[in-house]
């Protein structure tokens, strides 16, 4: 199956769909017009969701590090992401907490991840109003929202997100949900100040502490 695409700006162009499953490509500007060399293919991708499984975690682990590297500047810090190495433990042996992968099923690469533990913030570092506001156990805290970069922009961290409050909701032992956000991680503070509210933007309320971090709660609905 192929679909063409028409271009106003330029009728000598081509934009062509190719199909995976018969990899045929549309390259003919037209009925009367000979095959142009400026055709372009573009690669359609779909998404698929789920929880992560044994064989999704070495994807899932390069989607984390590569935020961690590339997105925040930090690279790996163990007290900060044991998480990240040990995956399995940290949201596979619970059946209250979750990870989740996005799978670009062109290549069938996880391409985006999204995870739920029953972990509270704690404090240090946190403000300690905030640990005791958001309790472990009855605090679903998300975690590990990334999305490479190249894959941003098409909705895949909202539907990740709408999912695993799905989970918390389905649990019926979380009382509220929280996340903490960096306000320099692209695309971030747009999606958390849709979805929450804050609770505590550490740039004002914390200035100079040289974390900047904000706290975020989302209702259960």
């Amino acid at each position: 199956m192929t679909v063409k695409i028409g271009c106003d700006a330029d009728p000598f162009t081509v934009f062509v769909l190719r199909c995976r499953t018969c990899e045929a490509v549309l390259t003919d500007a037209g009925p009367s017009s000979p095959i142009r060399t400026n055709a372009y293919y573009v690669q359609v991708h779909a998404y698929g969701i789920r929880r992560a499984g044994p064989d999704d975690l070495g994807g899932a682990r390069a989607v984390m590090l590569d935020a961690v590297y590339r997105d925040f500047g930090t690279g790996y810090v163990p007290r900060w992401h044991g998480d990240i190495i040990d995956p399995q433990s940290f949201y596979l042996a619970s059946r209250r907490h979750t990870l989740l992968v996005a799978v670009d099923e062109w290549d069938a690469t996880v391409v985006a991840t999204a995870a739920l533990d029953s972990r509270g913030p704690t404090h240090p570092p946190n403000p300690h109003w905030l640990a005791e506001r958001y309790p472990s156990g009855k605090t679903a805290q998300l975690r590990r929202v990334y999305v490479r970069s190249e894959h941003r922009r098409r909705g895949l961290a909202r539907r990740m997100v709408a999912e695993l409050l799905d989970f918390a909701k389905a649990d019926g032992g979380y009382r509220t949900v929280y996340l903490h956000a960096y306000p320099d991680s692209p695309g971030a503070m747009d999606l958390w100040q849709s979805l929450g509210t804050v609770v505590c933007d550490e740039r004002k309320e914390a200035p100079g502490s040289g974390s900047g971090i904000v706290h975020f709660e989302i209702p259960l609905r």
